[in-house]
């Protein structure tokens, strides 16, 4: 409600600049010229304020709403940022024993981009989009396979312009309830069963400060390349120091070390871009606030220039008028 409040005030206030017709809007221009020739200069003058307070009144409008998105941010924020947080020990162990290796060359590749649902939140749905086109060109070649999951509007509308055929798999509106460990288990359960990868890039904006997030990669292997690299002679993989029961072979264990990673991984990525959102969205909504109140000064400013000008005006005419009478 508060953005479709945004645009309707802004088309307010720039609605005495436009019009869908330009014949018609050049007509109007010429007219208004020409009436404002011939008018009384106490009636321009009263026409110019009014549409001065107007722009004002809009201007006003606009800052009000900056400033309860700003407040609403900063509540999100803080209801997010313990989760996102206490998801970072998640990972952690997992990278320890399975790796976290962006730079490992593989046929397949899938880039998974976590985004937001909604705008107003500054340049971080377009520097995830970005990251995600660079590495759709490094892992793109005769003899590789890359695919996008998209996760997120805003990543969604930007990728389909220029790569919807290779776009495996969006999914849209993450938060619109409470996230939680068990929602995004399932998101990426759904994404392991319709996709075929060698290696998953997940891209997201990790939390740092309210004005601060860092653009991260983090990368899961499918437990063949884990496999593999572990015979290579590679540290990631490496099962023999640890006693397995339960009668699991080494590759149904690898399998499911590698789907609970991902899981773990996806989830703290999308709580690290959530909180940078709502970090990002405070900042841009104080920025407009600002903005908007440097705005109203100028305006009221040329209001009251304007007001002025007249009354000195009405002075000088009574004035003038008075003496005309007494010679």
């Amino acid at each position: 409600m508060a953005m479709a409040a945004l645009r309707r005030e802004g088309r307010r206030y720039l609605s005495p600049l436009t019009s869908p017709n330009p014949i018609s809007a050049a007509a109007a221009l010429r007219s208004s010229l020409i009436a404002e020739e011939q008018a009384p200069c106490g009636g321009v003058r009263s026409i110019s304020t009014q549409i001065v307070r107007n722009r004002m009144k809009s201007v006003k409008n606009i800052q009000k709403i900056t400033k309860a998105m700003k407040m609403v941010a900063a509540s999100k924020l803080r209801a997010i940022q313990n989760k996102a947080e206490n998801s970072r020990g998640l990972w952690q162990p997992f990278t320890a024993l399975l790796g976290d290796v962006p730079s490992v060359d593989v046929k397949k590749n899938v880039i998974v981009t976590v985004s937001s649902d909604k705008g107003l939140c500054g340049g971080i749905n377009s520097t995830s989009v970005r990251i995600s086109k660079g590495f759709f060109k490094m892992n793109s070649g005769p003899e590789k396979h890359t695919k996008y999951v998209v996760l997120g509007e805003k990543a969604k509308a930007q990728l389909i312009r220029d790569s919807k055929k290779h776009i495996d798999l969006t999914m849209t509106e993450l938060q619109k309830n409470p996230l939680n460990y068990t929602q995004v288990s399932v998101l990426a359960d759904d994404i392991l069963k319709n996709v075929e990868y060698d290696a998953l890039r997940v891209i997201f904006n990790k939390f740092q400060s309210v004005v601060s997030f860092i653009p991260t990669v983090s990368t899961v292997l499918s437990p063949e390349v884990v496999e593999r690299e572990a015979e290579a002679g590679g540290k990631i993989g490496d099962l023999d120091s640890y006693e397995i029961e339960g009668g699991e072979t080494k590759s149904e264990v690898l399998q499911n070390l590698t789907e609970f990673q991902f899981s773990c991984v996806l989830f703290n990525a999308v709580m690290e871009n959530a909180c940078s959102e709502q970090g990002a969205r405070m900042s841009a909504m104080d920025s407009s606030s600002r903005n908007a109140g440097e705005m109203l000064d100028r305006l009221t400013l040329t209001y009251n220039r304007t007001r002025q000008a007249s009354i000195t005006t009405e002075l000088t005419e009574i004035i003038s008028g008075a003496s005309a009478l007494e010679g």
